[in-house]
């Protein structure tokens, strides 16, 4: 007896009897198992995420430029503001741009807090090599 299309549903494959083992039943999923493992790979990515920030990120030490002024053909003086541990002392990583983008000057400056002071206002200025658009602070980490 073969079937015809009166009897298969739509869509639905048509195998021979026994050929290819039992099959599966459609809509049985094992939710329980995905949720355990996508909270695996979160909490796996959370602890990476974490051990680099305690690395890298230190919020204690942060910096933002107040101005940039007098601009020349070989200079930019930048004034900003930098925020250290209470006496704490710092490097601030200083540079320059020309108009297109260009790295024109980069400059280390040492900053030290006096005893009980948190931030900073410091001026400095940058040699370049061309002519600068914009003085700015990359990063301000602990001195040493």
């Amino acid at each position: 007896m073969t079937e015809t299309h009166a009897t298969i549903p739509s869509g639905a494959p048509v195998f021979p009897p026994g050929r290819y083992g039992r099959r599966r039943e459609p809509g049985r999923r094992r939710p329980l198992l995905v949720w355990l493992m996508v909270a695996a790979v979160v909490a796996g990515l959370s602890l990476v995420a974490l051990q680099q920030y305690a690395r890298y990120g230190d919020p204690e030490y942060d910096a933002e430029v107040i101005t940039y002024t007098d601009i020349t053909d070989t200079g930019v003086r930048v004034d900003f503001r930098v925020t250290v541990p209470e006496g704490g002392t710092a490097v601030c990583l200083l540079r320059a741009r020309s108009h297109d983008g260009a790295e024109v000057g980069r400059e280390e400056v040492p900053v030290d807090a006096a005893p009980g002071e948190r931030h900073l206002t410091v001026q400095h200025r940058i040699a370049t090599t061309a002519r600068p658009f914009i003085g700015e602070v990359v990063r301000c980490r602990p001195a040493g």
